[in-house]
């Protein structure tokens, strides 16, 4: 494994690939089994009904989780290159991980509150979800800008921003749109009332998740020229 994956380049090789899987899956359960429409539905239509349901909230959890530490590693990374670079304040650093965490309790409120049962809770969630996230990749690719040509390469960081811009470009109308359905459904009917906010934001809505994926995917060789130590200390006095 560390022959392809050197450092903890695994974490975030992980977390695109189960994400990934994640929204795939459940879709391909779903739509065999009739219970939404093949075109273009909700991330969320994908996981309100058993069997895919349970697969939904179990792979998104998993997903919030390796959101989590790959996060978190990020943070440490940037924290260990600016000591001796100095190319950003350390509360942009901590600003940006807490965005990030707050985007990952996002994802578990989704996977645990589904969009049928607790269509408000769920909301709620998806919201934080969508926009922290895009809010923190923003972050982070100014991050990687602020410590080029040391740490990161310019077309790494081209590419992070185009991503954050697409994305950012993406929930603005997926917000906006969904806010005006006036009804909660799965299946829609081309010429059916609010048919054309719920295409334009689900459509945004798949474009801003994979641009998560795919932004994550570039943090792979970053984090291949790291190694992470645990050290455990004995205190006898307690």
């Amino acid at each position: 494994m560390r022959c392809f994956m050197p450092g903890v380049a695994f974490v975030p090789a992980l977390l695109v690939t189960w994400s990934s899987a994640s929204f795939i899956i459940p879709y391909v359960v779903a739509v065999l089994a009739g219970h939404i429409d093949p075109f273009v539905p909700y991330i969320s239509d994908t996981g309100t009904k058993p069997p895919e349901s349970g697969i939904f909230g179990f792979m998104i959890n998993i997903s919030s989780v390796l959101g989590v530490a790959t996060m978190y590693i990020r943070y440490l990374i940037v924290e260990k290159q600016n000591g001796s670079s100095h190319f950003i304040s350390s509360s942009f650093n901590i600003l940006s991980l807490c965005i990030g965490l707050m985007g990952c309790a996002g994802m578990a409120i989704v996977a645990t509150f589904q969009e049928l049962s607790v269509p408000s809770v769920h909301d709620i969630g998806a919201l934080v979800a969508f926009a922290s996230g895009v809010v923190y990749i923003t972050l982070q690719s100014i991050i990687s800008y602020k410590s080029c040509p040391q740490w990161n390469t310019y077309l790494a960081c081209h590419i992070r921003m185009a991503i954050s811009v697409i994305s950012c470009i993406a929930v603005i109308p997926m917000i906006v749109f969904a806010s005006q359905i006036s009804m909660t459904k799965i299946h829609w009917i081309a010429n059916e009332k609010d048919y054309v906010y719920h295409f334009v934001s689900a459509v945004c809505e798949w474009i801003v998740a994979f641009g998560f994926i795919f932004f994550f995917f570039t943090f792979i060789r970053d984090f291949q020229r790291v190694s992470l130590r645990i050290s455990t200390e004995m205190h006898e006095d307690c």
